[in-house]
């Protein structure tokens, strides 16, 4: 990328904070800093999260590249409101306690309409380059647990994006250097039950350093110094893992494989475990065995009084060490402990940052989801193969029981029997505190045999807790000997409160769709009656997902005038209204308009009756009760099946549209007022004689009101030469083209019912 300065603005939303770190991540990845992701994004993440939630504007991220260091900006449009700072145990928006930390400078700048939080870091090439080109590696070092990859391509859905991100297969293996520096065998080593790559989890303390640049560069320098120093014909860095085996970790002089076999620090002598060198001209030492050498002079690497490795010098004839070279051999590991500390120290600090940058896309993807079976999904694939090779989830049920819901394994093969062997554990793991759990071993012996090698795994349970009730738990499983490490633990445990709230808020969220989805069809008419000479279509379309009753209804029924007469006149009523509001307020005046309206009908009240009577129970209502716009009418049959006569008030509500056979279109009512403002008013009717061909249709405002930007769907009479080109169509047809053009006339969907009643005489 050759400009210096890249900026993009984002929406006050909470996926813009998600949107920013991408296109953060996909500028440095174009100016090659890669090596400064994980502090960039972070830091990011947390300076969007503020402007979102606290100062509550759109912001825009400023990246700049200058001498020696990358400068990054976000602005919002709030500038009298004050930088917050929460509490560092918030879960999100610590904001500027973070940025002190990770940025080498930062600072805070104001203007008349913005305010802008800016920080600074080291570009990479400046502070390591040199470091990187002499320990002989290519490309980007390999990301610590938890980071997300550098580069990763987003599309037009950032959430998929995101999860490809986190889930998708790590970074591949650093190339091995001319002295070997990459561990061999149990590093970075496949699973050979899965047929691909090992679970990722926390590096140990070899390892961890063999990922260190700045370490293998240490190591390379000390071998090479060491043979320089000894004259000795090789040298070797030697570092421990977690188990106390003994790894390579640099090379000079030596052969080109060099098998270490079981060679743990168990097997050193005195020397090495009182922390002093050591001269050796016996061939028999496991340590000279293993470096094929019959002199050795060897000096330990300790940190905080632990040993962490070993320097050797090795050489084909005996004698060539004396005491002397073990002194000079012990103050050469004294410099490199120190040095190797201070690296080990950084890739400590750079996993810490790469596990909350891991956490914190987590959460995104988790928030992103209100389907519950959806965010459970995501959970177990967010664990695997991240921090283990497989994952279940449970969930309590309404009678308190545990529940099997959902298990992922790395192996496809493998998941199957995983879930028939968990299915018929006898045991259920805790719902109160994390910890080991036995329960693949208590299946029956079929189901054991059933799943193989995967029966004997190590499983470790994670409660789900959510505002204090226990909704289930995260089971997490390793192939046996291969133990959890405590920051594999400690990150599933936070993960696991993340999900819980997540889960949770899907499982309500998908009871109260549930609840407002029955409130809603008992709102509605059961079905709509044959009216002779008229065919009547009905389109009705709540606004967003279903999560909240809305204000609009329609009804369309049979209202026989002069019941007690010897010859009722058979008559039919419909009506279409608008209360204002949502939620259980606004479904509480529907349900009174709806059924008051068929009541009073019933009782062979006029129109303007029905409208009179209704606004005295909405103002009844008082506090409780809502403004609504209604659209009532009687439909009585003309003579000679000539049509029929359709005599309606609008109270407050759009007014009709009346079709002709020849494609014009006028309104078909005068307004009147709204119903539960005033009381005493007077409603009067206007009748439409709707002949043979001719279409009434009836909106709500969420069709004239469809909003396109600044445009709405009904300016400069949009509506009616939407209508006028459904000349010559059915009733159903007329419908449809509206109910897709209001659907169409804007890129969002709607924030506004819909309901249209179209009424045509045939």
């Amino acid at each position: 990328m050759d400009r210096q300065t890249v900026s993009a603005t984002f929406p006050s939303t909470a996926a813009a904070v998600a949107d920013a770190r991408r296109f953060v991540r996909r500028v440095l990845a174009d100016w090659n800093a890669d090596d400064a992701a994980d502090d960039a994004i972070l830091a990011t993440s947390e300076l969007a999260t503020n402007a979102v939630a606290y100062a509550g504007t759109s912001f825009e991220v400023t990246c700049h590249l200058g001498d020696g260091e990358i400068q990054i900006e976000v602005r919002d449009r709030h500038p009298t409101r004050t930088i917050e700072m929460p509490g560092v145990t918030a879960s999100s928006g610590r904001g500027l306690p973070s940025i002190a930390r990770l940025a080498a400078s930062w600072g805070v700048s104001y203007d008349n309409r913005t305010k802008g939080v800016w920080f600074r870091l080291p570009r990479p090439a400046a502070a390591n380059g040199t470091a990187a080109q002499a320990s002989g590696t290519a490309g980007t070092p390999e990301r610590p647990v938890g980071g997300a990859q550098a580069g990763a391509p987003a599309g037009a859905d950032g959430t998929t994006r995101t999860a490809e991100r986190i889930l998708g297969p790590r970074a591949a293996a650093e190339p091995r250097t001319a002295s070997r520096t990459a561990a061999e065998g149990r590093l970075g080593g496949g699973d050979a039950r899965t047929g691909g790559e090992a679970p990722a989890e926390v590096p140990a303390a070899g390892d961890k350093l063999l990922r260190s640049p700045v370490a293998r560069e240490s190591m390379e320098d000390a071998v090479t110094a060491v043979r320089e120093v000894l004259g000795a014909d090789g040298a070797a860095v030697l570092l421990t893992e977690r188990d106390g085996r003994l790894i390579m970790g640099a090379s000079a002089g030596l052969p080109e494989e060099v098998p270490l076999g079981e060679l743990s620090v168990v097997s050193l002598g005195p020397h090495a475990r009182a922390g002093s060198p050591w001269v050796s001209t016996d061939t028999s030492d496991p340590l000279a065995a293993a470096l094929r050498a019959r002199s050795l002079a060897a000096a330990p690497l300790e940190s905080q009084g632990r040993l962490t490795g070993l320097v050797v010098a090795v050489a084909a004839a005996p004698g060539r060490f004396d005491e002397a070279d073990g002194a000079r051999l012990g103050r050469l590991a004294d410099e490199m402990s120190l040095s190797l500390e201070k690296a080990r120290v950084g890739e400590l600090e750079r996993s810490w940052r790469g596990w909350l940058s891991f956490v914190a896309e987590a959460s995104d993807l988790l928030a992103g989801t209100l389907d519950q079976e959806r965010t459970m999904a995501l959970v177990a694939q967010l664990v695997v193969p991240r921090l283990a090779s497989w994952c279940a989830v449970y969930t309590v049920t309404d009678a308190d029981a545990v529940r099997l819901a959902y298990v992922w394994h790395a192996d496809e093969t493998l998941a199957d029997g995983l879930r028939d062997l968990l299915d018929h554990a006898e045991a259920t793991p805790p719902t109160d505190a994390p910890g080991p759990w036995n329960g693949p071993a208590t299946a029956p012996v079929q189901y054991r045999a059933a799943a193989g090698p995967t029966a004997n795994d190590q499983a470790y349970a994670f409660p789900l807790i959510a505002r204090g009730r226990r909704i289930g738990a995260i089971v997490i499983g390793r192939p046996a000997g291969d133990r959890f490490p405590r920051s594999a633990v400690e990150l599933a445990e936070e993960l696991s409160r993340r999900a819980a709230l997540a889960v949770d808020n899907a499982r309500l969220f998908s009871a109260q769709t549930a609840m407002s989805s029955a409130l809603q069809r008992s709102l509605l008419p059961p079905a709509i009656p044959d009216i002779p000479g008229l065919e009547v279509a009905v389109v009705y379309e709540p606004a967003g997902e279903g999560s909240e009753v809305g204000g609009d209804f329609y009804d369309v029924f049979e209202s026989v005038a002069g019941r007690a007469a010897p010859a009722p006149v058979p008559r039919w009523r419909f009506a279409i209204g608008d209360v204002c509001g949502t939620g259980p307020e606004a479904a509480a005046v529907t349900g009174l308009a709806r059924h008051a309206l068929r009541i009073l009908a019933a009782e062979d009240m006029s129109v303007p009756g029905v409208l009179t009577r209704l606004n005295r129970l909405i103002l009844g209502e008082g506090e409780r009760g809502r403004l609504l716009t209604l659209l009532h009418g009687e439909i009585t049959p003309r003579a000679r099946r000539d049509g029929v006569t359709i005599r309606l008030t609008s109270a407050g509500h759009p007014p009709p549209l009346l079709l002709d056979p020849d494609g014009g279109v006028r309104e078909a009512a005068t307004p009147q007022p709204l119903l539960g403002v005033f009381d005493g008013v007077d409603f009067h009717t206007d009748t439409v004689q709707l002949r043979r061909g001719e279409v009434l249709l009836c909106v709500t405002d969420g069709v004239t009101e469809r909003r396109s930007g600044t445009r709405l769907l009904g300016d400069g009479h949009g509506l009616e030469r939407l209508l006028a080109g459904c000349t010559g169509l059915s009733a159903g047809a007329v419908a449809a083209r509206i109910q897709r053009a209001v659907r169409d006339f804007g890129p969002e969907p709607s924030n506004d019912d819909v309901a249209l009643i179209v009424l045509r005489a045939s």
